[in-house]
Parts: C-alpha cells; structure tokens; sequence
C-alpha cells in the first residue's frame, strides 16, 4: 500500500521576517500553528518539519513534531523538500506522494490540506497540484501574494508576484496560489534535477520550474480567506483573522 508524508518547511533566516517560524500568533508560534493544522489531516502516514536551523530543530522536539535538519544552501522550499525525500529513501523508506505545507500559512486547515493532496491520490495522472484562493483588488499589487492564471481545465498558465491582467466580473481563472503543494515522489525527484529556470529565478517562484519544462501544475479551488505571513504586519492581520474565525 502506498504512504505519503507532509513536510513543512521552514527556516530563521527570511529576508523579509527573520526568524519568522518562531514568531507567535495569538501567544503562538507560527510553525506551532502550521504543525497543529497538518497534524489534524488523513492523508499523511508521516508529517515532517524539514529546517536548516537548529533552533527549529530544538522546537520541535519541543512540541513534539519530528524535524530533519537539511541544507542551508537550498533556494526553494521544494528542493529541500526532495533532500528529506531522499534521505528517506536511502533509509528504505518509501512514498508515493510528498504534499509541501509553507510554514507560513496558518489559517491553512486540515481540510483544505487533505483536498488538496487528494487530489493526486485520486486522479493518477496528475503529478503536482496547488491551492487557488479567491483574489482581492488590493492583493494585484502585492509582491508577496503569488497571482495565478489558469486555462480552463484548471491548469496554471503563469504565476507572478507583479500585477496580471484581472476583471473583477470575470475573474473564475485568476486567482492566488494557497502554498499547499502535493507532488508524486517520482515527478519531485524529476524536478529538483533541472535546472533553475529564467522565469523562476525572476519571479522566485517554485512552481515556475515546472511549467517552463512543459508540464501540468493542476490548481485546486479553495474558499476561504487565507493570509500568509510574509512580513512582521501580516502577525496583526492573521490574529484579527484568527479571532473572528473562532
């Protein structure tokens, strides 16, 4: 029978909120909060927290969530991710899905993690999807917030932190990427062996790899309202969030 793991990723050493993952929401800290919504889901036979920080580490340990220490050289959170994969492996652990869960994104449920990693444990042919949240005026000018154009079979055109073309009165195919990212093992470890791409690199997009070599990222539609903490303003935002949802 086929396993899937969840690893979250995280680090201190953001260059826009340094040590970000420690930082508390509501008396607690953000990873804490990340952890607790991954630990509640029913797709995962393992959840991981994969850091380069040894602060991290020793949180985790902590509040009880298991961590492995990765590179501090990786550039994106899914290529560190495919180094926890393969550390796995060589201990002859094996899964076919590894769903990536951004440390950052605390009003991110249980729910919306299991529909999104659902996605592939029920349609084989897809081999990695996102989240697609509904998209306000006021995000087209946010670089932190990553907009998204998809075709009309749900497939991502473009993603990109600058402003796209959007009409509020037709707005079904553009939309923002919720950064809950399952991929089939075999296509993260095709991915993480190409290079990084032009557009990648000027966007700083991860996903952006996958669509410059030719291939499919499905996006999976969400409602709610989802805010990530990029910078130390979003802590106020997601607590006022967080309280009006409880």
């Amino acid at each position: 029978m086929s396993k899937n793991i969840c690893v979250i990723p995280a680090r201190m050493g953001s260059s826009r909120f340094p040590g970000k993952p420690l930082k508390k929401i509501n008396g607690k800290e953000l990873l804490h909060h990340v952890y607790d919504n991954c630990s509640k889901t029913n797709s995962f036979d393992r959840i991981l927290v994969a850091t380069p920080d040894e602060e991290i580490e020793s949180f985790c340990q902590k509040i009880g969530a298991e961590s492995m220490i990765t590179s501090s050289r990786h550039k994106r959170a899914s290529d560190r991710c495919h180094e926890v994969l393969q550390k796995l492996e060589k201990n002859k652990e094996l899964f076919e899905i590894l769903t990536m869960v951004q440390g950052d994104e605390p009003l991110v449920g249980s729910e919306i993690i299991d529909k999104i990693t659902q996605s592939l444990i029920v349609n084989k042919d897809v081999y990695c999807a996102n989240g697609f949240g509904e998209i306000e005026i006021e995000d087209l000018t946010n670089k932190n917030c990553i907009k998204v154009i998809k075709d009309l079979n749900d497939n991502a055109i473009y993603m990109s932190r600058n402003e796209i073309p959007f009409d509020p009165k037709v707005n079904e195919n553009v939309g923002k990427q919720i950064c809950v990212i399952p991929f089939r093992t075999d296509f993260l470890k095709l991915y993480s062996g190409w290079l990084e791409t032009p557009l990648e690199i000027c966007e700083s997009i991860d996903m952006l790899r996958v669509i410059e070599n030719g291939y499919k990222v499905k996006m999976i539609n969400i409602k709610g309202t989802f805010h990530p903490v990029d910078e130390p303003s979003d802590i106020k935002v997601v607590e006022n969030l967080l309280n009006f949802s409880s």
